[in-house]
């Protein structure tokens, strides 16, 4: 069952905004939030010819550029360099280190939405130095501390990386599908252990029958295997191969899925929208073999997986690292339920949309006034949380 949280345990001791590069976590996880709040509506506006914007690159590309290497980024960092520390047992990224890293970042979204008369070679090398600083931060612990099991997520990276790289070279949609990919990939690796781990815990607490929960490593890995080949047989156009490997994908996490048993969680919001998001990644993967065997609509798969899969499950892990990492017991702060469903209705909207079940104007506009809402709600109830010392008193 929920728990409120009261509006002085969401605001925590005194916020301060050096306190926000005091770990990864904290500064992208609420950049990624405001960049939310701000793209979403200026797309909306841009697609509907409300306000013309001198971006970098044409309108439709933006949009997928920021949410796939913005957005996405930004959680990639804020989690990733989080978590690598302690599986490494390394000192955390912070202070000035961290801020330039962010200013990276930030100096990326600012030029590619206002730079449209600036020096090609200037937005890009900005833009496409972000993910490379993540993987080396990232992987000089890995390769020190001989974590063998976390080269895949590297891996994984470089190949999104190579996706932005070929998608802001020659502006083809084919890479930004890529990239949803990788991104479904990630979501295979990071859910994969997080979900279940989660689940065990929370049932085992409660003498819920843990033991109920499995966890495959050959199923894991096959899924990944399966997404990075149905990454290349994409990019090179075998059009029924790379349907059979997405109903091959869909199949191998669905069964997956099935084995973390998340029905048995749905009393615990922190939970099931882990669940639910990941969820998301068949519906995408057979909405893809659906687009190249029959013709369905490319952007009810892409949302799906954009929206769906990546939008969703990075609330519900924002949520539940930003309160686990700031030392507050695992309380949800009042609101976010309505976050949750409001961000997979976006979702849900904007896939019907895609079939026409909606008025494409509406259809569109609904979908982002519910991202918004959803993000909204979680600035309002965890800036202070980010913003704040650990209530534990620990460093970070």
């Amino acid at each position: 069952m929920q728990t409120i949280a009261s509006s002085r345990s969401d605001t925590g001791q005194r916020a301060s905004p050096g306190q926000l590069f005091g770990y990864p976590f904290r500064i992208f996880f609420l950049s990624l939030t405001l960049l939310s709040l701000v793209g979403i509506p200026l797309w909306v506006l841009q697609v509907t010819g409300t306000i013309q914007l001198p971006l970098a690159m044409p309108g439709i590309f933006w949009h997928q550029h920021e949410m796939l290497f913005g957005f996405l980024s930004a959680a990639i960092a804020g989690f990733l360099l989080t978590a690598v520390c302690v599986w490494t047992g390394t000192e955390r990224t912070h202070g000035m280190q961290l801020f330039l890293l962010w200013a990276v970042w930030a100096a990326a979204r600012v030029l590619l939405t206002v730079g449209g008369d600036l020096p090609g070679w200037l937005v890009q090398g900005v833009n496409l130095a972000f993910l490379p600083l993540v993987m080396l931060d990232a992987g000089w612990r890995i390769w020190h501390a001989r974590q063998k099991r976390q080269l895949m997520i590297l891996l994984v990276l470089g190949l999104l990386w190579l996706m932005q790289v070929a998608f802001v070279v020659r502006l083809n949609p084919v890479y930004a599908y890529g990239a949803l990919i990788m991104a479904m990939a990630l979501i295979s690796i990071i859910g994969g252990r997080i979900t279940p781990a989660f689940t065990t815990g929370w049932l085992r607490q409660r003498g819920l029958g843990a033991d109920r929960v499995r966890m495959v490593p050959a199923l894991d890995m096959a899924s990944v295997f399966t997404m990075i080949l149905l990454l290349a047989s994409l990019v090179t156009g075998w059009t029924m191969v790379t349907a059979g490997l997405a109903l091959g994908a869909a199949a191998l996490m669905l069964v997956r899925l099935y084995n973390w048993k998340g029905w048995l969680v749905r009393q615990e919001p922190l939970l099931w929208i882990l669940h639910l998001s990941i969820l998301w990644v068949p519906v995408a993967l057979v909405l893809l073999a659906g687009n190249l065997l029959a013709g369905w609509p490319a952007s009810a798969w892409t949302h799906a997986a954009g929206t769906g899969a990546v939008a969703c499950l990075i609330l519900g892990v924002v949520a539940r690292v930003s309160l686990g990492h700031t030392g507050r017991p695992m309380v949800l702060p009042r609101g976010m339920v309505l976050a949750f469903a409001a961000i997979h209705l976006a979702a849900l909207t904007r896939v019907v949309t895609a079939f026409e079940g909606l008025p494409w104007h509406a259809g569109v506009t609904a979908s982002g006034l519910l991202w918004a809402l959803a993000y909204a709600i979680f600035l309002a109830r965890y800036t202070g949380i980010l913003a704040s010392p650990r209530v534990d008193g620990k460093p970070g």
